[in-house]
């Protein structure tokens, strides 16, 4: 799963091809004033390090691991105002949201961009090593798909924005006028579509294969309402075989599942970690998933996600007679509790020793998703191996994602029956089939893919996303409130976020977003 030069070279590559630290502003260096274009790009080798490169701007803030705080900006997940990580977040979901907003979401518009520019600077010399065209073209398809991924985030999350095709010579050539939303997405899916013509049609080995860019053309697609397009892309993905559900829900998001093969056969793309020298994080001070989750608490899952999970029976609480109110965790959808830290629940490591965490969640749940239990007890010591990958894509997203374009493209069928129960009967899990009786409009069967969306990809960092591209979260998020009783805010102008006011301050061609 994890190649020679995956990520071995990533931080020294980041430095020597881009003349930068990795957290520099990407409009504040020049690659051209460190390594000599003509002495660097004379070789196979020098591109897969510069390739290196690129695949290690996916180890900064959302792009890695820090993406799943994304729920906490949702109804899944409380973000405990202490996150020093991501600062901000928390009041954003309060209403905190202007251009001086700083931390989190000046992070959020920034590292997508870094992204793109390393992208860019090596689309523009990749040429002049001596390779095939044909080779060539695969590490293109590589950048171009990482490329996507980055604009994909920044048109989520800001609507009309920059498109940068190249690396800016000069500092006055990055300062250029925001593009329409639907030229970014064209613009996307324009590489996508690059990726999908030349990544090998194999299984995902750590590089982005062809899998990997149907499966987020068809997220691109989904997220525009272009549901007759989605669906041959994403029914292509099903009918290869190429990926599958993994045999083990809960290992799909720890490191010794992550390197087994009956597991990792549904990761379809991901960003990548490797102890000792590529783990989550080291500065500021030791951290990580296994720390910042699990034993911080810093994102707590809300009881509103919690209660969401059906009974064994298909049936929710409130209508099963399975449900015990003075046991109300019993005979829920197990995933409820590969996902969530139950009261009462006893987290063992491997040998079987309890670890108590030091921290009690102010909403009463703490999240056991992507937390290894094998490193407890957890300690600031211990959290410097976290090396997890974050999963951006799986196997069964991309059911989910072809049962929701079904759907609404043509209303109930089998098809969009059997993409669901695929996800539900998987081992382990072997929840019911889909009440048909119950599901059998467009509608009702809409709000139960839904549904399952939340419960499938519960703490992966999609929720927001989800409930912004149903055009919801206005709705839905003010009905719920923070521990300390805060009623959550969302308004339809934050369905676009405003660009940080250092980025308009630098740039005079950058409109503000309106209603900021």
């Amino acid at each position: 799963m994890r190649t020679n030069y995956k990520l071995s070279l990533c931080l020294s590559a980041c430095l020597l091809v881009f003349g930068t630290s990795c957290n520099d502003d990407f409009l504040d260096k020049n690659p051209l004033n460190s390594v000599s274009t003509q002495v660097f790009w004379s070789s196979e080798a020098d591109v897969q390090t510069a390739l290196a490169g690129v695949y290690s701007r996916l180890q900064q803030n959302f792009l890695g691991y820090e993406r799943v705080y994304l729920d906490g900006l949702s109804d899944n997940a409380y973000l405990d105002p202490g996150n020093g990580n991501q600062g901000g977040m928390h009041n954003m979901t309060i209403g905190s949201i202007s251009p001086s907003t700083g931390g989190a979401m000046i992070n959020m518009y920034s590292t997508p961009y870094r992204a793109i520019a390393s992208c860019n600077y090596f689309l523009d010399n990749v040429d002049k090593a001596p390779m095939s065209d044909a080779q060539k073209n695969v590490y293109k398809a590589e950048v171009r798909f990482i490329r996507a991924l980055a604009y994909f985030d920044l048109v989520q999350s800001f609507g009309d924005v920059i498109i940068y095709k190249n690396f800016p010579a000069t500092l006055e050539e990055a300062k250029i006028a925001k593009s329409p939303k639907a030229d970014v997405y064209a613009f996307i899916e324009e590489d996508l579509k690059f990726a999908i013509n030349n990544l090998p049609d194999e299984k995902y080995n750590g590089h982005a294969v062809k899998g990997s860019a149907q499966g987020m053309l068809g997220r691109v697609l989904v997220t525009q309402k272009k549901w007759n397009e989605a669906v041959p892309v994403l029914q292509q993905i099903i009918t290869t075989g190429k990926f599958g559900l993994s045999n083990n829900y809960a290992a799909l998001f720890t490191r010794a599942g992550q390197a087994n093969a009956a597991v990792n056969k549904e990761i379809m793309f991901s960003t990548q970690y490797l102890a000792p020298n590529n783990v989550h994080r080291t500065s500021p001070g030791a951290a990580g998933m296994d720390i910042e989750l699990g034993l911080w608490s810093l994102m707590q899952p809300y009881k509103d996600l919690v209660d969401e999970y059906e009974m064994t029976d298909g049936k929710m609480p409130s209508e099963s007679p399975l449900y015990d109110p003075g046991n109300p965790y019993a005979n829920r959808d197990p995933r409820l509790d590969m996902t969530v830290k139950l009261p009462g629940e006893v987290w063992k490591n491997a040998a079987g020793v309890p670890y108590t965490d030091s921290y009690d969640p102010k909403t009463g749940f703490l999240m056991e998703k992507y937390v290894e239990l094998a490193r407890a007890p957890i300690t600031p010591a211990s959290a410097t191996s976290s090396d997890q990958d974050y999963i951006h894509l799986r196997y069964a997203d991309v059911l989910l994602m072809y049962a929701e374009a079904m759907n609404e493209a043509n209303g109930p069928s089998a098809a969009v029956y059997d993409a669901l129960n695929q996800v539900r009967n998987r081992p382990g899990v072997n929840m019911l089939p889909v009440d048909q009786a119950k599901y059998n409009t467009k509608e009702k069967l809409r709000d139960f893919i839904r549904h399952e969306r939340r419960i499938e990809l519960a703490l992966e960092g999609q929720r927001y996303n989800d409930l912004k591209r149903w055009n919801i979260a206005h709705t839905k998020l003010p009905t719920l409130r923070t521990p300390a009783g805060t009623p959550l805010v969302f308004e339809q102008r934050n369905y676009e976020l405003p660009f940080p006011a250092s980025e308009i301050d630098n740039n005079p061609k950058l409109t503000p977003n309106p209603n900021y």
